[in-house]
This record gives C-alpha cells, structure tokens and sequence, in this order.
C-alpha cells in the first residue's frame, strides 16, 4: 500500500450538482489533491442514488453532470482515481462480506434510519413504514466505498460523522473476526465553515429539501436565485447580524477573509439586503464564470467523459482486486486446490468470549471500548492523542479482562 494520505469523496448522482457539494466537498476534495503527500480517491455514488431515486434518466443526467462538475473544477484525472461507483465491481462484494459481520444493533442507530422511523411514527404509521433495505444498509455500503481502498480521511458534512464511525467500527469487527490488519480506520475531514451550507430556506442546502441553488446557472439565472434567499424584515440602515444570515454564511464560504470582514462591518452599518444579495452574487459568480464554461464545453461530450471514467475504473480496480482477493480468502472463501486449513474447535471460543475492541472519536481525542461477543461494553477509556494509541490501549486491556 501506498505511504501517501488517502483521501477519498464523492457525490451521490441523484440530482443536479449546487454550491453545496462544491464547497462542501468538491473544492476542499481538489484542493487537497494537490499535496505531494496525499492520493485521492473520487467517486460518482451511483448506487447510493437508487436508495433515493427511481427515475433511470435523472440518475443518468445526473451521472453525467457532476462528472464534468469534478472535471470543469479543475480534477486532473490522471493523478487521481476518478470512477464510477458501479464500475467497481468489487464494492458490492465487499458489501455483502461486511454485511456479515456488522451488528445490526448499529445499523438501527444509524441517522437517516431513525429520522424516517421517526417520520413514520408521527403520522401514525408503522416505523418501517417505506423504509427499503438499501436505506438500512446505506452505512455498509458506505463502509465499503471507503475500506475497498483503505481511505485515510473522507471530507463530509458534519451531519455524515457517523457514517465515518460505522465505517471504522464495521472495519474493526471484520479485523478482529479475522485475525488480521485488513483495514486502516478512517476519519472524518471536515472545513469547520463551510461543512454545511444553507439552501433557500436556511435549511442544509439539500436535493432532498428541493432548497438548492444549482452550481452551473448561467449568471442571470444565478442572481435570480441568489433573490430568492430568505432574509428577517429589517430594513435598510439596521444593523443586521451575519451569523443569522443565509446570505452571509453563503458569502463567506467563497470569500477571502478580509472580503468576509468587509461585508460584516456593512452588516453592522445595516446594508440593505438587496444590496447583500448583490454582493453574494458578484462574489460566486467571479469564481465560477471560468469554470462554468469548461463544464459547458465538458458536458456536451459524454462520450468523452465514459471514456475518462471506464479509464479511471479500470486504474482503481488495480488496487481493489487483489485486495478483494486477500478479504475473501481471510473469510474461508477460497481455493479448494490450494489446501485445506484445519477447522478452529468450538471449544476455543466457548473458554472465553470473543471480545472487540473499538475505537472512536470523543470531542478533539479518541477513546475505545471493548465489547464481548453480545456487545456489551466491558471497559472503556478515553482521553488519547490518536486512534492508534487508543488501540493500543484497548488491546492491552483485553489482556487483563478475565473470561465470562
């Protein structure tokens, strides 16, 4: 395995690209790029769209778009790994191997789970009431999007932590059932002031809450939008405060920081919120003009783009396959011809429960829990520099817990 950082993002292909997946993920993503030390990993996550999406051609159209999206932005995709989710044949598989190792204790935790258990309990119906299997099962796949290639760090929204912890503890599971250091653990990397940005509304800017300002309008398109933000009654001449502001919280995820001081010394004066929205807009639209025109000429060659992606897969596949290989041999599936291994005696299990030891983040340190084989939590400890350390410390104190 390489000794760079890496780094790997993507984009579910459900909709149309808006300037929240391009602070929030494409611009921070290529950035990063471009360090020396780092190998980055980008994806278009077309199986996580029909979890949300039933219509092939907006899939499709969405697929295509932000493609170009990566590219216009500036993605050279022979220094990166540039695929297809569905190109890579061995995430799937992968899947289904952690599939069968993860609690399903974990999956009911998981965010979007309970937010439409929740949903369905308040109009009265059953909790799983529409609730698909591949919503339930949206953090392994997730899992196996980041450990098929052993990301470092994923750049996510601050609302996609605890997919990262999953991530991490699916890993740590399959690890320890198998006996090996299959997995590295990821972490969550997250811009602290652009994680999540408002939409029309002030709600996350979102296709789900249909409050998004699409990343390529063309500029009259663009400000109409920009005027359509929400904004409180004050008028002109009042002071106004920016840290309530849609506008501004959109303004200064594309601003410099004298720009952002600028315009909150004119909230402060009581700019008019015209006038707000009209500094918004002239501040997106000088960083996204150029580049709205490599995305036009980009898109209207799909072939191109096919090629670029089929390029990417088979590149990405390199790493994947073997490493597919080595995960499924760890799980008994393997080569009759190469040996048969003698099979571990029950017995050896039932002298002491296996126990699992899992590391994660608390606040800025990392802690670790032990579970034994019922996952009940037998010790726990935080306060460590690093997941490493807090591993290191779980497993020592593995050594010291007595059998069940």
């Amino acid at each position: 395995m390489s000794s760079k950082t890496r780094i790997l993002t993507g984009i579910t292909t459900s909709g149309t690209p808006h300037l929240g997946n391009y602070v929030g993920a494409i611009r921070p993503a290529i950035a990063a790029s471009r360090n020396a030390d780092a190998e980055s990993f980008y994806f278009l996550a077309d199986y996580h769209a029909l979890i949300k999406c039933d219509d092939p051609a907006r899939i499709q159209r969405s697929t295509l778009e932000i493609a170009a999206s990566w590219l216009a932005c500036g993605l050279d995709p022979e220094k990166v790994y540039f695929y297809r989710q569905s190109d890579i044949r061995e995430i799937p598989e992968l899947t289904w191997l952690l599939t069968c190792v993860t609690a399903k204790g974990l999956l009911n935790r998981a965010h979007a789970y309970k937010a439409a258990n929740d949903a369905n309990r308040e109009k009265g119906e059953d909790a799983d009431a529409g609730v698909t299997a591949g919503l339930y099962m949206y953090p392994v796949l997730m899992a196996a999007d980041i450990l098929i290639f052993n990301a470092h760090k994923v750049p996510v929204g601050r609302d996609q932590i605890q997919h990262i912890e999953m991530a991490r503890d699916i890993g740590q599971r399959f690890n320890h059932l198998y006996d090996g250091e299959y997995f590295i653990m990821p972490e969550a990397a997250i811009e602290e002031n652009v994680a999540t940005l408002p939409g029309l509304d002030g709600r996350k800017m979102s296709k789900s809450y249909n409050n998004t300002i699409p990343l390529w309008l063309p500029a009259k398109e663009l400000r109409k939008a920009i005027l359509g933000i929400v904004t409180n009654s004050l008028a002109p001449g009042e002071a106004k405060n920016p840290d309530d502001s849609n506008i501004f919280s959109i303004y200064q995820a594309f601003a410099s920081a004298e720009e952002t001081a600028a315009m909150r010394q004119a909230y402060a004066e009581g700019i008019g919120w015209g006038d707000a929205k009209q500094k918004l807009f002239e501040r997106l639209d000088a960083e996204l003009a150029p580049m709205r025109e490599r995305y036009d000429a980009l898109v209207a060659k799909p072939s191109e783009i096919e090629d670029i992606l089929h390029t990417g897969a088979a590149r990405a596949r390199k790493l994947a396959g073997p490493f597919l290989d080595t995960l499924r041999h760890a799980a008994g599936l393997r080569d009759l011809r190469s040996g048969i291994e003698a099979v571990k005696k029950p017995v050896e299990r039932a002298e002491k429960p296996a126990l699992q030891p899992v590391v994660f983040r608390e606040d800025d340190a990392f802690a670790y829990k032990v579970l034994d084989a019922k996952r009940n939590v037998l010790k726990t400890q935080g306060g460590f520099a690093d997941a490493k350390a807090a591993m290191a410390a779980a497993r020592e104190a593995m050594e010291h817990i007595p059998p069940a």
